[in-house]
């Protein structure tokens, strides 16, 4: 028989420890450390004992392909890389508030008008909420078997004992409880079981499971970061609550492509698919205006022009400020040294603030380029070259790098109306469709901007 032990978990990185401390020395969290009573993982003669045999099969055994359920939301099923997979389990976290219960709750409602047979267990409202939203998105008349439970075992019985639905939706793992562990619902030990569970009885029913996660102060999914290794898809939802556009983005996805993302708007009808996303962060293309420049970028599969805005402007601090919007700020540290000190621009003494518009955050390196372009406009007043597209990597030494995926940059900004490209020197351009324009040093962009030569200095500097 297992034996029963006590043992201090964190809740924020699961590390254990034999008794109670303030400061977790794995993350750093102060008072993230409780006790809990866990069993022993291997009791004792477990190896010797009798099992199952398992059953070996070579890599070509089964080529049969699971059919894909389609929800009837282009952009999610995009993301998920096609549809949900049955018998796949899925993760999705984002910012209280941020539109996870309604996507999802739109999602089952589609689906279950379409013929599927979809199951939406809440543990956060009630089933008289849920309904109120559902006649709120229009979907009051959709056939969704809904619930509202926090005990793992009576939803393992009810689906168990039912037919297996297609889809179900767990709202959320942080309010689910397993009654033979003694501790609180949301610790690690709680959602790590029960989130192991539900995983378990998805593959067995064969239906696809949809796990909704609390983020933490950072932004990271609460709990142990085990679940996000558990589970075969983990999707991010993303936004600003001040803007009406939300990002879906995929992190992880054993059936699709990682790092895709599905573009949405806020409405008082729920979220509405965004078909035309480049032409949503982008204004104010009718008129040249200094400090800015369009970036052509690739999120996953899908080409994504984005309007990058920067600012330059004197400062009478000690210590000028530096403060960026949806981009790294450390590489806006880079870019401003190798503008200093591989073309001329002394920035030391000015503050500079760089906003992506729209509320998306572009994490390639290709944005490199444009955020310089946008930077030296701004500090020479001088607009960057009317309907043109900037893409490209910048190095330490000032060059210039070549990036991937050029064709399709290309195209989606000939789609949108632009008609020249600032690229790198060097770029495989098999079909061009713009204006190609080819920089090999950063320096060559403050020529393009302000005439000057590199050791010339600009106005402001």
């Amino acid at each position: 028989m297992a034996r029963i032990t006590e043992q201090y978990s964190c809740q924020t990185c699961s590390s254990s420890y034999r008794k109670w401390q303030g400061k977790c020395d794995t993350c750093g969290e102060w008072n993230s450390i409780v006790e809990e009573a866990v069993k022993d993982a291997v009791p004792k003669g477990l190896s010797t004992g009798k099992g199952r045999k398992i059953e070996f099969t070579s890599l070509d055994t089964d080529t049969s392909v699971h059919v894909r359920h389609l929800c009837g939301i282009a952009e999610l099923d995009l993301v998920l890389g096609g549809g949900f997979v049955p018998g796949s389990s899925i993760l999705i976290g984002g910012d209280p508030g941020i539109g996870k219960s309604t996507i999802l709750l739109q999602a089952v409602g589609i689906m279950a008008k379409r013929g599927h047979r979809c199951t939406y267990i809440s543990g956060e409202e009630a089933t008289q909420q849920i309904s109120m939203r559902a006649r709120r998105l229009g979907l009051a008349d959709s056939p969704v078997l809904l619930a509202a439970a926090n005990s793992l075992r009576d939803i393992i019985t009810s689906i168990e004992k039912a037919q297996a639905p297609d889809l179900l939706i767990i709202d959320s793992i942080q309010t689910m409880y397993a009654d033979n562990i003694e501790s609180a619902p949301g610790s690690v030990s709680q959602v790590r079981a029960c989130s192991q569970e539900l995983i378990r009885l998805a593959k067995k029913v064969g239906c696809a499971l949809m796990l909704v996660g609390h983020v933490t102060k950072d932004g990271q999914i609460a709990g142990p970061r085990v679940l996000e290794h558990m589970v075969d898809t983990v999707l991010y939802f993303e936004g600003d609550r001040g803007h009406q556009f939300r990002i879906l983005r995929a992190v992880k996805n054993r059936f699709g492509a990682t790092d895709e993302i599905g573009v949405f708007e806020m409405t008082d009808k729920g979220l509405s698919e965004v078909s035309n996303p480049s032409s949503l962060f982008l204004s104010n293309q009718d008129r040249e205006i200094s400090g800015a420049s369009v970036f052509a970028g690739m999120e996953g599969t899908r080409p994504l022009l984005v309007e990058i805005q920067g600012l330059v402007a004197p400062s009478q601090q000690a210590t000028p400020r530096r403060a960026v919007v949806g981009w790294d700020s450390s590489r806006l540290a880079m870019i401003l040294a190798v503008l200093d000190s591989r073309c001329g621009l002394s920035l030391s003494g000015m503050e500079v603030y760089l906003n992506v518009a729209g509320g998306l955050r572009v994490q390639e390196p290709a944005a490199d380029l444009a955020v310089a372009a946008a930077l030296v406009s701004s500090i020479s007043d001088i607009p960057v070259p009317e309907n043109s597209i900037i893409f490209g990597e910048i190095g330490l030494s000032g060059e210039v790098r070549a990036v991937g995926q050029t064709d399709a940059r290309l195209k989606e900004a000939a789609k949108l109306g632009f008609t020249a490209a600032i690229i790198p020197k060097g770029s495989k351009v098999n079909e061009p469709t713009l204006k190609i324009i080819e920089v090999e040093h950063l320096s060559e962009i403050v020529r393009l901007f302000t005439g000057n030569k590199p050791d010339q200095q600009v106005q402001g500097s």
